[in-house]
């Protein structure tokens, strides 16, 4: 069985998706002795060839579970190769001595990287992020009875199935119905409708270049004005104006106070004597 393993050409699925399907079901199936001989090698010894042959023993069986995730228009050798990743994951987790085949054990983990790939491909925008959105998104096909809108006692049923809000149903069918659209692609332009591409319209004005050089400019200039004011203050007005808003760590009026020895409503007066020359000497340069 192991010999019959190693001859085996196997390519890639994306090379030549027929070849590697052919190959793929010319692979023996392992009785379930073979099986657990190989994964009680790997479990206790961590044999790499026993992994090998585990992995591609099973191989047709996550051809099996991809082709079920057709529906999604996504290529068939992508999902197979996500399949086999989770297959891969599957065999390095194994223990034998649970008392389950590994295809039982397997089935999670292949069709949690296949849902990963699904979601992260099928659309632009991510469409389902939490536990329930992920559920209604590979369920909700199945339930619906029709390609019509669901009614409120359909979605009531289907909420009730999966374990989920009937708003969630709701709103992941709307989402399933819509499609991505372009973000600058061509307007569509006709006699009776103007539709616009979201570029179009969706204009975000708060980073435009005019606007940013504008700003620092402007700031610029009344930094200018201010440092120039400020030297025409006296030295204790000047150093009270820094310390209390220039600096990066102010200091209160009392600490102030304390320091030139007289009271915080002295330091206030001195402040707002100092602000006041300025915002004059600053509007008169201005």
């Amino acid at each position: 069985m192991g010999t019959e393993l190693q001859t085996i050409e196997l390519s890639t699925p994306g090379k030549d998706i027929e070849s590697y399907l052919s190959s793929v079901h010319s692979i023996p199936i392992l009785t379930p002795v073979q099986e657990r001989e190989l994964a009680q090698k790997l479990y206790d010894n961590d044999d790499l060839d026993a992994a090998r042959q585990l992995v591609l023993a099973h191989l047709r069986f996550v051809v099996h579970i991809s082709r079920t995730y057709s529906g999604y228009g996504l290529p068939l050798a992508d999902i197979i190769q996500e399949g086999n990743v989770g297959l891969m994951k599957a065999v390095d987790r194994f223990d034998p001595n649970k008392g389950v085949r590994l295809v039982s054990f397997a089935v999670h983990w292949i069709k949690a990287e296949i849902h990963e790939y699904i979601l992260k491909n099928w659309r632009l925008v991510k469409i389902a992020t939490t536990k329930a959105q992920r559920k209604l998104f590979f369920n909700l096909r199945s339930k619906k009875k029709s390609l019509d809108w669901l009614t409120k006692d359909e979605a009531e049923k289907i909420a009730e199935d999966l374990n989920v809000e009937v708003k969630d149903v709701l709103h992941m069918e709307n989402r399933l119905s819509s499609n991505d659209s372009s973000f600058d692609g061509p307007a569509d332009h006709d006699d009776e409708s103007d539709v616009m591409a979201p570029s179009q319209y969706l204009e975000d004005k708060r980073f435009s270049p005019e606007d940013i050089v504008e700003a620092d400019d402007f700031e610029q200039h009344n930094n200018q004005l201010l440092f120039s004011a400020l030297k025409d203050l006296d030295e204790r007005s000047k150093d009270i104006i820094n310390r209390r808003f220039l600096s990066d760590q102010k200091v209160t009026l009392h600490d102030l106070a304390d320091e030139y020895g007289i009271s915080a409503e002295r330091v206030r007066q001195i402040e707002n004597g100092a602000l006041k020359k300025l915002k004059s000497a600053m509007s008169d340069a201005a």
